[in-house]
């Protein structure tokens, strides 16, 4: 469990419902998660991450478009509007060294696939980016931490385009304590991770600790990140 002051955000795609719900929920339990970021959510593991976590807002569906953000306090969570699936954002209270409270943007995100064959898949991608940079730009030095499933690998130009604004919390964490990022999709439940294409980044937050964690049932781990306020050991 991280101390006070530090909070634990993990984001994980659900797979439209398949995902284990009560698995899940013991494992957002288990590791004393603060606030968790879901993307492919289906009603039956919003209903058991509610037990867990009973707050923010989960707007579960089965056509691959549920999102939510569950969190242990109260949080008002707004969309920001963009082409396929809306990104969710909410503020985040960080306690700080001094005793007062700084306000973390966190943003769920979850870009379309490139596969799909429809002919707006690129225009929808490209879209959903320009929406993301429009937004952060508006106030480049908010704390901000960004999570979701991507759908692109660090080869890819729409993670490049992220990265000219943010830091990868998994590079973060990886450099600092001398270990390799993991990839986090596969074919299949228990299939080996192939693609690293769900991440974190981050912008005037310490990163403390990260972790790729299998969600049972589901196609994607789930990373979690620890941060704190910035001049924390650490970030």
């Amino acid at each position: 469990m991280p101390p006070p002051g530090r909070l634990r955000i993990l984001s994980a795609n659900l797979w439209n419902d398949r995902a284990d719900a009560e698995a899940f929920a013991a494992l957002v339990e288990r590791l004393a998660v603060d606030v968790a970021a879901l993307q492919e959510l289906g009603p039956r593991q919003a209903a058991a991450l509610a037990r867990v976590l009973p707050h923010g807002v989960l707007e579960p569906g089965l056509d691959f478009h549920g999102m939510g953000i569950a969190t242990r306090s109260p949080v008002a969570v707004r969309r920001l509007t963009l082409p396929c699936r809306d990104a969710r954002i909410s503020e985040l209270a960080l306690a700080a060294a001094d005793g007062t409270a700084v306000a973390v943007e966190l943003i769920n995100l979850h870009v379309q696939a490139p596969h799909s064959i429809r002919w707006s898949t690129v225009s929808h991608r490209r879209g959903q980016l320009r929406g993301l940079v429009r937004h952060m730009a508006a106030a480049p030095h908010h704390p901000r931490v960004l999570v979701g499933d991507f759908n692109a690998t660090p080869l890819w130009p729409l993670y490049r385009r992220v990265t000219a604004h943010l830091r990868d919390a998994a590079l973060i964490a990886a450099a600092r304590g001398g270990g390799r990022v993991q990839p986090t999709w596969g074919p299949r439940p228990g299939a080996r991770r192939l693609l690293r294409i769900d991440h974190a980044f981050v912008h005037r937050v310490a990163v403390l600790d990260f972790q790729v964690v299998p969600v049972p049932g589901g196609d994607h781990s789930a990373v979690v990140v620890d941060i704190a306020t910035e001049g924390e050991p650490g970030g």
